[in-house]
């Protein structure tokens, strides 16, 4: 596919927007500002890559031009082939990353995310694998230098947790993090499992953008916020203050809260931060379903009830279902530190997808 012209026209329009970016008075307006300097940062990139791109496709032509006319002979011309030989090997590579970087980006990528890790079918052994999903994700975060923290959480007081909700805040949180979403099941021999029998248990996983105030108009007539007293497992009293908080969009009955703060104000701004993302969610959820074909064929439809990995221990495998990759290394990811490699096979594969269509 050709494409030039359309680089051509990124090219301009990055040269228009430096050149509005200098004049006087520019900072007049904060609002125009910001929004032309993102697009000139948006921008950037793809032009770096595209001038790259054309100053090896000039001298991939001086070159040819060169042999042709005979002007090379001896150890110049074995110099000059070696040279064209590496360009035609490099040229493919640099115009697929050309084309990578031309693809609609997702809006939310640039997002901070809501995570909600919850307990599904196989009780104690569960919950626990839920403890260590959010373990993996926070060494995850950790180490693309990302900002984790609890927003909510129930412990089941044997290492154990019923559900954790957490904000994860950087650069390319969503980006990296948005397949994640779907049913994760384990199979593993329990502790207490004296016959070393496997048991097969089941966690889900969703992962929300999180909703800036631009995102979506909450009025504030909708809400019902209540407050109540904080317990933890079995009951028992965590404080002795009514600081909990529920807060619930009446509309459409979404619900959040969080009693994991002493203080009242901290419990409600974490609620609504929650809130907000799952309302977010529920809309772009509506949006996807009206373009249902495109989501069927996305690496993930984002439904919390398709099983999307399997995490075996017996065997330390983990096996992504919707891109039939097994890799044997489950220590080294349910640990953190292996999971970019799914992350990363997981965007290259939406990417490809995205590329077929492109050429289509």
């Amino acid at each position: 596919m050709d494409l030039l012209p359309k680089l051509k026209q990124i090219a301009a329009r990055r040269e228009e927007l430096a050149d509005l970016l200098a004049q006087p008075g520019v900072t007049d307006d904060m609002d125009r500002f910001t929004q032309l300097n993102k697009e000139y940062a948006d921008l950037q990139p793809v032009v770096e890559a595209y001038e790259a791109y054309a100053k090896m496709l000039k001298e991939q032509d001086d070159l040819q031009e060169m042999l042709q006319s005979g002007e090379a002979d001896g150890e110049m011309k074995d110099m000059a082939e070696m040279e064209l030989a590496e360009l035609k090997e490099s040229i493919p590579a640099a115009e697929q990353d050309l084309q990578i970087k031309l693809l609609p980006k997702d809006a939310n990528d640039d997002k901070n995310v809501i995570l909600e890790i919850r307990a599904g079918t196989g009780g104690d052994e569960a919950a626990l694998f839920v403890a260590d999903l959010f373990r993996m994700y926070a060494r995850y975060a950790e180490l693309m230098g990302w900002q984790t923290e609890i927003m909510e959480k129930s412990d089941t007081g044997i290492g154990g947790m019923k559900e954790v909700i957490a904000q994860i805040r950087g650069a390319g949180a969503f980006a990296k993090l948005k397949f994640e979403s779907g049913v994760h099941r384990v199979q593993r021999v329990p502790e207490t499992e004296t016959q070393g029998r496997i048991h097969t248990s089941a966690v889900t996983v969703a992962v929300l953008p999180e909703a800036e105030e631009v995102d979506i108009d909450v009025n504030p007539a909708d809400l019902r916020v209540d407050i109540f007293r904080a317990s933890g497992p079995g009951g028992q009293s965590v404080n002795t203050t009514d600081s909990a908080v529920r807060i619930t969009h009446v509309p459409t009955g979404i619900v959040a809260q969080c009693q994991d703060e002493k203080s009242q104000h901290k419990n409600k701004d974490k609620a609504m931060k929650v809130l907000m993302a799952r309302i977010y969610d529920a809309e772009q959820d509506r949006l996807a379903k009206e373009r249902a074909e495109d989501r069927k064929s996305q690496v993930g439809s984002g439904d919390r009830s398709e099983r999307i990995r399997t995490y075996n221990y017996p065997q330390s495998r983990v096996t992504d279902h919707r891109i039939n990759v097994t890799l044997h290394s489950l220590q080294q990811i349910i640990a953190g530190d292996g999971l970019n490699e799914l992350v990363e096979a997981l965007i290259t594969e939406e990417q490809a997808r995205k590329l077929a269509d492109l050429a289509a």
